[in-house]
């Protein structure tokens, strides 16, 4: 997972049209950040995910809420170098797993923070991480795992006021953010917006 330690904040994409994707990655590249997070939420996320892999081979692009072993199998094919989903599902983790790339599982309880150790997974998703009780609740819960070396990536709800009270955490590895590239900017082709937005994160994040 050394790949995605070294980003502290991880945009979450939602792309309703394929043709969006290459410039979209241009725009986040612009702003001096090579990761992407392509929800599996529409019908044209896989192919999204095949264009940005195939322009773009110095961007990590990974794929998100990937809930089935038969989603996992159409991210990989796509050519995702990671995955991550808004739970924990023992199948898919174990298919990333034979496939030897790198998934996050979701977690919002001590439970699930166990049941995806278990399956062999040290970084993870807290989500949705604003509802559930944001860094309060991530701090309380994750004491009694911290000699486990696991880590997590809040997400939902996250923004550029609060992400400092998350990547101030030691157990914080990065955040994920929707605010990055939002489905209207995206929609609208305001390319610009996303890479000052970026650059606004990055510069927040360097503060941590």
């Amino acid at each position: 997972m050394a790949d995605l330690d070294q980003f502290p904040v991880i945009p979450v994409i939602v792309i309703d049209n394929a043709d969006d994707a290459e410039p979209l990655a241009e725009a986040l590249i612009a702003g001096g950040l090579n990761i992407i997070e392509v929800t599996f939420r529409t019908a044209a996320a896989a192919e999204a995910i095949e264009r940005i892999a195939k322009r773009f081979p110095e961007m990590l692009v990974g794929a998100g809420t990937v809930v089935t072993p038969e989603q996992a199998k159409r991210a990989i094919d796509a050519g995702s170098k990671f995955g991550l989903a808004p739970g924990t599902d023992p199948e898919t983790i174990a298919y990333f797993k034979e496939q030897g790339v790198p998934f996050i599982p979701g977690i919002m309880t001590p439970t699930d923070i166990q049941a995806a150790y278990k399956a062999g997974c040290k970084r993870l998703k807290f989500f949705p991480a604003g509802a559930a009780g944001g860094p309060k609740l991530l701090k309380a819960m994750t004491a009694p795992y911290g000699n486990l070396g696991v880590k997590f990536c809040p997400t939902g709800g996250v923004s550029l006021d609060n992400m400092l009270d998350y990547l101030s955490m030691k157990e914080v590895f990065a955040i994920g953010g929707s605010w990055l590239a939002t489905k209207d900017q995206i929609a609208n082709k305001d390319w610009s917006s996303i890479t000052q937005q970026v650059k606004e994160a990055l510069a927040k994040a360097s503060e941590a």
